[in-house]
């Protein structure tokens, strides 16, 4: 019991973590461009993760040219994809908005699958998806009172970061050989930092002034819930049963919108709890549905 408790304080820290990196995108945002800084994100995490498998002998498997297709793919739209559309995102919305729409990944990924692999859902899965459908609703229609265009635009970049990180699951799936987590996240981060870099020359990087705050996030966001984030899910994820991990990820969004209240001094209207509400319940209603299924132990790697 003694280690299931510890594992349960893991994974809540760990996704405590994934939801402090919308306030840090909100940040990096007001500081520095969206492919410069996922540049700088990639150049600081990839060193740590390198240094990771030197110390636990994990290696990356032979993989076909297919597969290496596949996590290029991959790292475009989970790693520069994610990255990118959420600091863009944020340039234009609110944390609170953000960080609830990034709740909605296990709905989008489900939804995904349903559309794009032909999976037949369950009630329970529909009905989810559809109560977080809703939860967005009514969050886009507090954006367009209270900031217009502008709002309505972030929170679609934003949705854009969120089925980016679903495509990176779903091709996950399509692997003929699997990848370890450390690995995958070490591939991502190397082709992250090459497509990031190649894209922010487009930003002439080396005419801006860089800002402190933003440099700090970045570093915050790379060292923090990146490495940090996957230590702590891991260690969480071998401690407890995965339809138990499944349901921590609902700590992501509250997270977020705590952070973004407390730090960034966001209100906070009815209409984005109820949407968060929304999300909540239906992130719930998907780990209940499938607590048969095989344990989950993907780490939170867009984070």
């Amino acid at each position: 019991m003694n280690e299931r408790m510890r594992g349960f304080g893991y994974l809540a820290a760990a996704m405590t973590l994934v939801g402090s990196t919308v306030v840090a995108s909100k940040i990096i945002g007001a500081g520095l461009p969206p492919f410069t800084a996922t540049a700088l994100r990639f150049a600081i995490a990839l060193p740590c993760f390198a240094l990771l498998m030197a110390v636990t002998g994990a290696r990356i498997p032979r993989l076909g040219r297919r597969d290496w297709l596949l996590l290029m793919a991959q790292a475009i739209a989970g790693s520069v994809g994610y990255t990118t559309l959420l600091i863009a995102g944020l340039q234009r919305a609110s944390a609170v908005d953000g960080g609830i729409i990034l709740g909605t990944l296990p709905l989008v990924a489900a939804a995904i699958a349903v559309l794009v692999l032909g999976e037949r859902p369950g009630k329970a899965a529909l009905a989810a998806i559809g109560v977080a459908g809703f939860g967005v609703w009514l969050m886009s229609r507090h954006a367009a009172a209270a900031g217009g265009a502008a709002s309505l635009a972030g929170n679609a970049l934003i949705l854009g970061a969120v089925v980016c990180e679903g495509l990176f699951i779903l091709l996950n799936k399509r692997l003929h050989v699997p990848v370890a987590p450390l690995a995958l996240s070490t591939i991502m981060s190397a082709f992250g930092l090459a497509f990031s870099a190649l894209a922010c020359v487009a930003e002439a990087p080396w005419t801006l002034t860089l800002p402190a705050g933003a440099l700090i996030a970045v570093a915050y966001y790379a060292l923090v819930p990146t490495v940090g984030g996957f230590l702590l899910w891991y260690a969480g994820a071998a401690r407890v049963r995965g339809s138990d991990a499944a349901l921590f990820t609902a700590l992501a969004p509250v997270s977020a919108v705590m952070l973004a209240a407390g730090l960034l001094g966001e209100p906070l209207a009815a209409a984005q709890l109820a949407g968060m509400a929304c999300v909540l319940a239906a992130v719930v209603m998907l780990a209940w549905a499938g607590r048969g299924r095989p344990p989950l132990k993907e780490a939170p790697r867009g984070s």
